[in-house]
């Protein structure tokens, strides 16, 4: 893919965000990052079709194994990586795995679902939208506990600078396809 393709398709994405993603409330609304915002972007409406999801995955993939990355594996907590974690796996013919919020509690009582993990498995961790990176460390701390290796994150939103900052600090290098700027919106800080 060439760097103008590239760019064409992240452009196209910005505009599936904006089009079916991004609202724009007359009152602000708690985000799950505890956070409240006029501007709510909702990851899964925007990448319901699946021209838009494959449109996210393209994306995601092209970034991430630009910087010369390879993955075996993508995934991340549920529900915000859920979709993205099946559809990086179809467009980078790699296996996918869903983190639990907790363990089911019965069974095989697993955090992590889908692929099996473990050392020298190396793993793409993904998100729908990020506030401020809570959900992705929590994926990021279990698939650690797993033995295999995070050697790359990526969110299609990120709406604030924490989640770059807490990967910088755990040596993950870090792909956010569309950053608030992008869509004209303020930043969430300060939200832990």
């Amino acid at each position: 893919m060439t760097t103008d393709d590239a760019a064409d398709l992240k452009t196209a994405l910005l505009s599936v965000i904006e089009n079916k993603g991004l609202t724009r409330l007359p009152e602000p609304v708690k985000l799950a990052s505890g956070a409240m915002s006029s501007e709510f972007i909702d990851g899964k409406v925007a990448l319901a079709e699946w021209s838009d999801l494959e449109l996210a995955c393209r994306v995601m993939v092209a970034e991430v194994t630009a910087a010369g990355i390879e993955f075996d594996a993508s995934g991340g907590l549920t529900m915000g990586a859920d979709a993205l974690a099946v559809g990086v796996a179809a467009v980078a013919g790699c296996r996918w795995f869903f983190v639990r919020k907790e363990p089911k509690g019965r069974g095989t009582n697993r955090l992590v679902e889908g692929a099996r993990l473990g050392p020298g498995d190396r793993t793409l961790l993904v998100e729908d939208v990020i506030t401020t990176g809570g959900s992705i460390i929590r994926a990021h701390d279990a698939i650690v506990a797993t033995g295999a290796t995070v050697v790359a994150a990526s969110t299609v939103v990120d709406r604030g600078d924490e989640a770059a900052e807490r990967f910088a600090a755990v040596g993950v290098p870090y792909f956010p396809l569309i950053g608030y700027a992008d869509l004209g919106i303020a930043p969430i800080v300060g939200v832990t």
